[in-house]
């Protein structure tokens, strides 16, 4: 599904990712781990086109495309689904109107019949009542007033709702609490556990990977990845820490 060969990138002028190599198949999820400024916010944001970072070097290809040649919209298209460390508050535009137009523009980047206002509200409500999270918090405006926990929560119906091929996910865990880490961890199993779907988690602990649990773990450093085995590698960076497992 995913297949990277030593990618290069950049912003600024600064080098952060220096030949980094990884092939994600349908049916897996992938977990990312390194410390702070090892480049893996980097990649995602490489590979889902956010504007400033620079591929200096090296390919990827997304169900047999080069992925680096399609435009961020195009990439939503295809099927990538990138979710923030800090998803951003957008005010005076409502969940509702946002995750419609998100979901119809994908839909006619498809070719496909955009969704109708009732059968996008059906479908809304629904993920929403999935994960927990009061369907009148869709009417607000995006993420605006929204605790940690209810912004990686809205984000999840999100993916939910444009139900992606390959989701690659910042530090999801990042500020949640024991019961919104469960939610949003059942979230994941449940909208990509998916033969015909793959998950990229990019995270510092192995809290998350209690509730979805890896298929490969890797370990990237100084924008390499530089080791991978299986969840047992996670348990290793958890009792020992980077410095033990680099060294």
């Amino acid at each position: 599904m995913l297949k990277i060969e030593n990618l290069h990138a950049e912003i600024d002028g600064k080098e952060i990712l220096k030949g980094l190599s990884l092939s994600v198949n349908a049916g897996e999820v992938h977990a990312i781990m390194g410390p702070n400024g090892a480049g893996k916010s980097t990649l995602g944001y490489v590979l889902g086109g956010r504007p400033g970072y620079e591929v200096t070097a090296g390919s990827v290809e997304f169900d047999g495309k080069d992925l680096l040649e399609m435009a961020p919209h195009e990439r939503a298209a295809a099927g990538l689904f990138l979710g923030f460390q800090y998803p951003v508050e957008i005010p005076g535009v409502s969940n509702v109107q946002f995750l419609r137009e998100a979901l119809n523009a994908q839909r006619r980047g498809r070719d496909e019949k955009p969704l109708s206002g009732a059968e996008f509200l059906k479908l809304a409500r629904e993920q929403a009542a999935a994960l927990s999270m009061d369907a009148e918090m869709l009417k607000r405006p995006v993420n605006v007033g929204f605790s940690g926990g209810e912004k990686k929560r809205n984000e999840m119906v999100q993916m939910g709702i444009v139900n992606p091929k390959l989701a690659i996910l910042d530090e999801t865990d990042s500020g949640l609490d024991i019961d919104a880490l469960r939610i949003v961890g059942d979230g994941i199993n449940r909208i990509m556990r998916a033969p015909d779907k793959a998950v990229i988690l990019i995270t510092h602990y192995e809290r998350l990977l209690g509730y979805v649990a890896p298929d490969f773990v890797h370990v990237l450093s100084a924008g390499r990845i530089i080791r991978s085995g299986g969840p047992e590698l996670a348990a290793e960076l958890e009792r020992e820490g980077y410095a033990g497992v680099l060294a």
